[in-house]
């Protein structure tokens, strides 16, 4: 199983960058629900840092339970700064997938800077804030597209979510916080099954919306709904 290091982070570290931030999205496929992304960047007291249990574990979410991605939420957020964004269904219906993907990524990093504000007590917040501003730093994107009108640095890496730790470990805050948000959507249509697939296409999902038509959530520019929609189910 391929695991994930923090070389990029170091040679970056080395050239003078102050925040290296990992940057990851999830929910571009799914035909319910909001697109997620998070930006993390490991804290400086923690790097570089040395190998663990939960550090060696930290690596794509998607070869991971959803049971190890829960333990590792916490432990990621307790040793990255930490962003989020999303984008909901209607906003994805809007623009497309691709730019509400970017736009989550945006979204992303100005959460990441807030918290930066807000962690510690004031004063240390405002010096971190100050520094993000004015440091050097550069955002390593998981995939083969940069963010556009960003004026920041940034370096696109194909499946860097397998390789990059920072973008690991942003896949899969970005995968829980969604999984979560889809258990919500559970409890309010419950006859579509989301704690199952989570929006995915899967063969329970399409007999549901067969069955019961598009709800609220679904992506009413994806198939089927386009189609269910036009026939008036």
């Amino acid at each position: 199983m391929q695991k994930s290091t923090f070389d990029l982070e170091k040679k970056y570290s080395a050239e003078g960058c102050e925040f290296i931030i990992g940057i990851d999205e999830v929910g571009r496929g799914p035909l319910a629900g909001p697109v997620v992304s998070c930006a993390a960047a490991v804290r400086k007291s923690q790097f570089p840092v040395s190998s663990g249990k939960n550090w060696d574990l930290i690596r794509d979410s998607k070869t991971l339970s959803a049971k190890q991605r829960e333990k590792l939420f916490d432990f990621i957020q307790e040793n990255f700064y930490v962003g989020i964004g999303i984008i909901d269904h209607k906003t994805i219906d809007r623009i497309n997938i691709l730019e509400s993907s970017f736009l989550a990524m945006k979204a992303a990093l100005n959460d990441l800077q807030r918290n930066l504000a807000s962690d510690s007590s004031s004063y240390q917040g405002e010096e971190k804030k100050k520094s993000f501003q004015t440091s050097r730093k550069i955002i390593l994107v998981d995939g083969n597209k940069k963010i556009p009108n960003l004026s920041l640095e940034q370096k696109a890496i194909p499946s860097g979510d397998k390789y990059v730790k920072s973008i690991s470990a942003a896949s899969i805050i970005a995968k829980v916080t969604r999984d979560r948000l889809m258990l919500e959507m559970h409890e309010k249509y419950p006859e579509y099954f989301f704690d199952k697939h989570k929006g995915y296409g899967t063969k329970l999902h399409m007999e549901m919306l067969s069955k019961f038509g598009p709800c609220e959530i679904h992506r009413k520019s994806f198939e089927p709904m386009a189609s269910l929609v036009k026939r008036g189910k």
